[in-house]
């Protein structure tokens, strides 16, 4: 077989060389299947990531709420409430399943709030805790 160029020269016995374009048909027929291949290894990635997100959320959340929840106990007890009202007003702030431990010395009252986080299966039970820490209002009535 014999080939003339533009140029003028001639080959033999070679197949006409080809520009360094690849067409872009010639790619969809190699790539075909490769997004859904490459889409089923990288979804279940994403999936375990933003259920991690997911989690750490609610765990901050549950924290914010476990830290209200001390403090407004703290400021209860330190006001002269009883430890079952103190205990209504955690549970009230911080959901029926937290729990609350008074506690003191006489002129300082302490109160640690801790419940247990939803969706804390990653790494086991997930648990928030929070301690507030108040004078004792003297009942004098000086200010």
């Amino acid at each position: 077989m014999t080939v003339e160029h533009a140029a003028g020269g001639v080959e033999h016995g070679r197949a006409p060389r080809r520009s360094g374009r690849v067409s872009l048909r010639h790619l969809r027929q190699d790539d075909h299947g490769a997004v859904t291949a490459e889409l089923a290894v990288a979804l279940p990635a994403v999936v375990l990531v933003l259920a991690a997100l997911l989690v750490v959320v609610v765990a901050g959340v549950s924290q914010v709420r476990v830290v209200d929840a001390a403090r407004a106990g703290a400021r209860a007890a330190s006001a002269g409430e009883s430890d079952g009202r103190v205990h209504e007003i955690v549970a009230q702030l911080a959901g029926s399943s937290a729990s609350a431990t008074v506690g003191g010395d006489g002129s300082w009252v302490t109160v640690t709030v801790r419940t247990s986080v939803t969706g804390g299966w990653f790494s086991g039970p997930l648990t928030v805790s929070a301690t507030a820490t108040a004078r004792v209002e003297s009942s004098t009535g000086v200010p």
